[in-house]
């Protein structure tokens, strides 16, 4: 343990004088190659403009070097995989492509995936925003905001062994350990294997991300709230609104913005989703996503990078324009400002 802590000490200064080294080496190249002194006064002007076009250029290299290396360059690679058979030697053509349209596993992983965007961050970004204006309204509110914002801390595989003792159920005459089936058998229902009900344990696996989650929408939410003008309030009260309408035409409106980052941000989350899908059922009964899909096809059953690879891309494919139009509209946020 202590020499895994000085191995990351280690790690973190030796980075830091790489980069130093690294941005106090390359100006002075820079200023060797373009030098002001001794020149003739327009050769120096040329020279001081060339280092200014330039210098930034050099703190910017790192990391457009490391977006090409880990970004750019697999983004590329999956794209010719795509095109390949499941050993990536032979070229196929769109066959790849044919099989995902017609495989009844990737039709319910693309319907599970839009369940999944229909149902989750419009959940958490609504609870977050309840619980934001309500404890913003009690004596308590930052102690409920802790509890709240607590599972943000837990990973998703240790927030889905949590929730599998929650869905836990045992056969036959066995004492049900399962909070909810302990529920249900309180009230005289009958206990059932959960999340393996069709359709209802696709829900079921979302409560986790749900849970997970409010406590991040319910945190940035109340940010803006507390942005809002103590003014803009009043004047809603003494002109009768009551709490309803002071939240719904005063509050939401002026938070739209945060909204809509907090929505999209979940939105890229969850089409990402994979830890809570592989812990809980693995993709059986129906609940596989496009994550897991290409987990399985990938590293499964001896492995198909081809159809690994179209699956990858659509996941891509459907993450980008959310992102675009995020940073898009934080751009056009800041020039606001």
């Amino acid at each position: 343990m202590v020499s895994q802590i000085f191995s990351a000490f280690g790690a973190v200064i030796v980075g830091v004088l790489v980069c130093a080294g690294y941005f106090v080496f390359s100006n002075k190249l820079l200023d060797m190659i373009f030098p002001d002194r001794g020149r003739d006064v327009h050769t120096a002007s040329v020279n001081l403009q060339w280092r200014a076009t330039i210098r930034p250029w050099l703190f910017l290299a790192p990391a457009l070097i490391l977006l090409l290396i880990y970004l750019v360059y697999p983004v590329i690679a999956t794209l010719i995989l795509s095109f390949k058979d499941r050993n990536g030697d032979q070229f196929v053509g769109l066959a790849n492509y044919q099989w995902a349209l017609g495989d009844r596993e990737f039709r319910q992983s693309i319907f599970n995936n839009i369940l999944w965007l229909a149902v989750v961050p419009a959940a958490c970004t609504f609870f977050g925003l309840v619980i934001a204006v309500m404890t913003d309204r009690i004596w308590w509110g930052n102690i409920a905001k802790s509890i709240v914002f607590m599972p943000m801390a837990i990973s998703f595989v240790g927030a889905s062994v949590i929730w599998k003792f929650i869905y836990e159920y045992r056969g036959g005459n066995d004492t049900q350990i399962g909070l909810l089936n302990a529920i249900v058998q309180l009230f005289g229902g009958t206990p059932q294997v959960w999340i393996s009900v069709p359709f209802w344990n696709n829900i079921f696996l979302m409560i986790i991300l749900i849970w997970i989650q409010t406590g991040f929408a319910m945190v940035i939410l109340s940010a803006a709230l507390r942005g809002i003008p103590e003014e803009t309030i009043e004047a809603a009260v003494i002109d009768g609104a009551n709490g309803w309408q002071i939240f719904w035409k005063i509050m939401v409106p002026q938070v739209w913005g945060t909204i809509a980052t907090v929505w999209t941000t979940i939105t890229i989350l969850v089409l990402k989703v994979f830890d809570i899908v592989l812990t809980m059922t693995n993709g059986q009964w129906d609940t596989m996503v496009l994550a897991n899909l290409m987990f399985n096809w990938m590293f499964r059953g001896g492995g198909d990078s081809g159809r690994s690879a179209v699956i990858a891309l659509i996941i891509m494919l459907a993450v980008t324009p959310i992102m675009v139009w995020n940073v898009r509209r934080a751009n056009r946020e800041t020039k606001g400002h």
